[in-house]
């Protein structure tokens, strides 16, 4: 008998943190902003130059960086952002690239990279807030990195800092 003279209560507190734990939240849920991300005319034009595969992949690199950034802060809660690559270099020499001239060395083969943003941010409100951002190694000795897409992924991680930030969001 002594057993469930100590079951009992564990089992009753155990049903309460339970019930307290049903209750729904009272506070509405922070919507976290949508982003779309899409290639503009001249990218599109040279995706079978630079290759669909990797171009698509910028796509969604951009987009995690802005959507993981957002997220992180909490900034622009409900809004929706979209997003336009409108220019597009990479630092090396892509797959398709060598493919397409084997003489390029994917190792030896450096160039100045980066990607131009634009596009607009419709807040939760509706407010329109368009969106500009360019950033492109000034020279080739600031070329940093050995990844094919290193300025164009510093490109997005400062556009989404900035976007966080509420920077580049001209009201």
């Amino acid at each position: 008998m002594r057993r469930f003279a100590f079951i009992a209560p564990l089992a009753v507190a155990l049903s309460v943190a339970g019930l307290a734990q049903a209750q729904p939240d009272l506070q509405p849920a922070a919507r976290a902003p949508e982003v779309v991300v899409a290639l503009g005319p001249d990218v599109v034009k040279e995706i079978d130059t630079l290759g669909q595969r990797e171009v698509l992949q910028q796509v969604d690199q951009l987009g995690a960086a802005v959507r993981r950034e957002l997220a992180r802060s909490g900034a622009l809660e409900g809004a929706e952002v979209y997003l336009t690559i409108t220019d597009l270099k990479p630092n090396r020499p892509t797959f398709q690239q060598t493919i397409d001239r084997p003489g390029l060395s994917v190792f030896d083969s450096v160039s100045i990279g980066g990607a131009t943003i634009e596009g607009e941010i419709v807040t939760a409100d509706g407010e329109r807030l368009p969106v500009r951002y360019s950033r492109y190694s000034s020279s080739i000795r600031d070329v940093i990195g050995y990844a094919v897409w290193q300025d164009a992924g510093n490109a997005y991680r400062r556009l989404a800092s900035n976007l966080s930030n509420g920077r580049l969001v001209s009201r």
